[in-house]
């Protein structure tokens, strides 16, 4: 009966997850929430009894996602200043 419970409580989390990983207006926090959802998701199949698709879950999910996403997101801001700076220089000269 509690490991129903907690069977529960997981999709109910990864739900509001999902929601709020696709949903918030911060590009961080959603590749965060993304990370997080990854992880729950491979919580999920190790109580599903599935250990091998939980690992390769966290490691391509959470883990090359989360890295590439982050990669991009800071690649993303590091062209936004670089055009931000070079408005800035047209608008003086």
């Amino acid at each position: 009966m509690i490991l129903l419970g907690l069977d529960l409580l997981l999709v109910i989390v990864l739900l509001i997850s999902a929601w709020f990983a696709l949903t918030t207006a911060d590009l961080l926090h959603g590749v965060v929430i993304f990370i997080a959802f990854g992880l729950l998701v491979a919580l999920a199949w190790v109580r599903l009894q599935a250990p091998d698709v939980a690992m390769a879950e966290a490691a391509v999910g959470s883990g090359l996602t989360g890295a590439l996403l982050l990669s991009s997101l800071s690649a993303m801001r590091r062209a936004q200043a670089r055009a931000e700076a070079s408005k800035k220089e047209g608008d003086v000269g």
